[in-house]
């Protein structure tokens, strides 16, 4: 692929990202329990993400035949950060549609990049991971909600695609995560009359925690370079 080409294709794929993002928030906004997010993070969250990814591509850094899984993961990841940041809930509407999604993407990079192994791998580390997340969820409700439990199962698809270790990985990462954000809640002082929110979300942690992986994945945490 010559330069101009690759050019206008990470254009169209940057575009395609606010598209996602905006597609994102009409279907949490028309969901069964809706949520009504502002339209410009949305768009801009998942194209500055989209951008990064390109440009990691045009670099070398990410495989073409990988490239479509770190798309997936951030076209759920920033609408349902931002959902969490802003109501504490993580969406069945986006978090059970990502099962498909990242099945899909993952099929489609094992055929592609032609290592077949992988989606075993990758169904293994999912149940493995959502039933990690379920356990946690059952003994300590208010520290793991069911969202998390929901997400954790198809973010591990992705996970296991990218070695057995991965996993490991995340799940400390997302940890480190969740400990700043509880530590800065801790320490930030609310205006007088606000009302506190609830909770220590955990899904931005785990979705930021999935994303580096998935990026660094396809070079570093086992995923044949094919």
């Amino acid at each position: 692929m010559n330069w101009t080409t690759a050019v206008t294709a990470g254009s169209a794929i940057i575009l395609a990202g606010a598209g996602s993002g905006l597609f994102a928030r009409w279907v949490l906004a028309r969901s069964a329990n809706p949520v009504r997010l502002r339209a410009a993070p949305c768009a801009a969250g998942t194209a500055l993400c989209w951008a990064l990814l390109v440009w990691l591509w045009m670099a070398g850094a990410v495989p073409g035949w990988w490239l479509p899984v770190p798309l997936a993961v951030t076209a759920i990841g920033v609408p349902l950060v931002y959902t969490d940041l802003r109501c504490r809930r993580l969406p069945d509407v986006l978090t059970l549609s990502a099962y498909p999604v990242l099945a899909a993407v993952l099929t489609v990079a094992a055929a592609t990049g032609a290592a077949p192994g992988l989606l075993w791998r990758a169904l293994a580390v999912a149940v493995l991971f959502g039933g990690a997340h379920a356990v946690v969820h059952a003994l300590a409700p208010a520290a793991l909600g069911a969202g998390d439990v929901k997400l954790a199962g198809s973010l591990g698809g992705v996970l296991g695609a990218c070695g057995w270790a991965a996993a490991v990985v995340a799940a400390f990462l997302a940890a480190v995560v969740t400990s700043m954000f509880a530590a800065w809640a801790a320490f930030t002082t609310l205006p007088a009359g606000a009302r506190p929110r609830t909770g220590v979300p955990h899904g931005p942690g785990l979705l930021l925690a999935v994303t580096l992986v998935a990026v660094s994945g396809a070079r570093y945490a086992g995923v044949p370079d094919g």
